[in-house]
């Protein structure tokens, strides 16, 4: 993946607002991507320093591996998680307002 691509990425990431969520189809159409899984790729090897916890499956759900620490993170923003997922009808961010 070339620069650009990775940056505009990082930057529909960092965009997403505290106490809101998006989608990694959500972060993947505002950076001009056409799949979600790079969006998944990019902040498994570059996202540390970004709000990753904020960026969900299109369902609401979290990947096992981190559910707890990032529904710890969404619940100190205010985010609302029933029955393991966000409620994305209340918190979602989609394309058109990740700027």
């Amino acid at each position: 993946m070339d620069e650009a691509r990775h940056e505009r990425i990082r930057a529909a990431v960092r965009a997403i607002p505290e106490g809101r969520v998006s989608t990694y189809g959500d972060v993947a159409a505002a950076a001009g991507e056409r799949s979600a899984r790079v969006v998944g790729w990019v902040l498994r090897d570059d996202g540390a320093d970004l709000p990753w916890h904020r960026v969900l499956r299109a369902d609401g759900s979290s990947a096992p591996h981190i559910a707890d620490e990032q529904h710890a993170r969404l619940r100190e923003e205010g985010v609302e998680i029933r029955d393991g997922r966000v409620v994305l009808a209340n918190h979602r961010v989609s394309s058109g307002g990740i700027s």
